[in-house]
């Protein structure tokens, strides 16, 4: 067993409430990822949170194999039901500890658990504070999620190319050290902590 299991439920539950707080008018409104509308993310955590799912449970296949790439993610009829369900089962597939070990594969890259899961965190964490900045919904992640988030995040920002953007990430957005935890995490993950639907 390891001891790096993280409990997501807390970040997910947190997820759930921004996404209920969503009106329909604010769909098509800009967020902090220059390709998403506010139905993108949405529909990126629905798309991200089966996908999440499926590789704690070691459920490998078409949801586990597809590239986040492969298409921009969009709202299905039913998503205000949905992702809540889908949320809640993510997170009851990482309460295994036996999800946070061995191999899983998640977005088409094979990864061993832990880090699968910090993955998940930092996804769930970013996005929720991308959902909250871009429909105006006061946000204070979960503190374990944050702190995975920041550590998976710190490692991703010394490898090799991410200066020129090259992967998943941009370029790390300068933060002051003595800013709060959670800024600093969104400046490593390529993202201005300052921004606002305005900016």
């Amino acid at each position: 067993m390891t001891d790096s299991t993280l409990d997501l439920g807390p970040q997910a539950r947190i997820i759930a409430r921004l996404a209920e707080g969503v009106t329909d008018a604010q769909f098509a409104d800009r967020t902090p990822c220059p390709r998403y509308a506010v139905h993108h993310i949405l529909g990126h955590l629905a798309g991200l949170s089966v996908a999440f799912r499926d590789a704690g449970r070691k459920d490998l296949g078409s949801t586990t194999d597809t590239s986040p790439d492969a298409a921009l993610p969009d709202l299905r009829p039913g998503w205000r039901e949905d992702l809540p369900a889908v949320l809640g089962e993510l997170a009851d597939a990482w309460g295994d500890p036996l999800a946070w070990t061995g191999m899983t594969r998640v977005g088409g890259v094979d990864l061993p658990g832990e880090v699968a899961g910090a993955v998940a965190a930092d996804e769930l964490v970013i996005h929720g504070w991308d959902l909250a900045r871009a429909t105006g919904q006061d946000y204070a992640p979960d503190p374990a999620a944050l702190e995975a988030a920041h550590t998976f995040l710190l490692a991703a920002a010394a490898e090799p190319g991410r200066d020129s953007g090259e992967g998943i990430f941009g370029p790390v957005v300068p933060v002051p050290s003595d800013a709060p935890l959670l800024d600093r995490t969104v400046g490593l993950s390529g993202r201005d902590p300052g921004w606002t639907p305005k900016a």
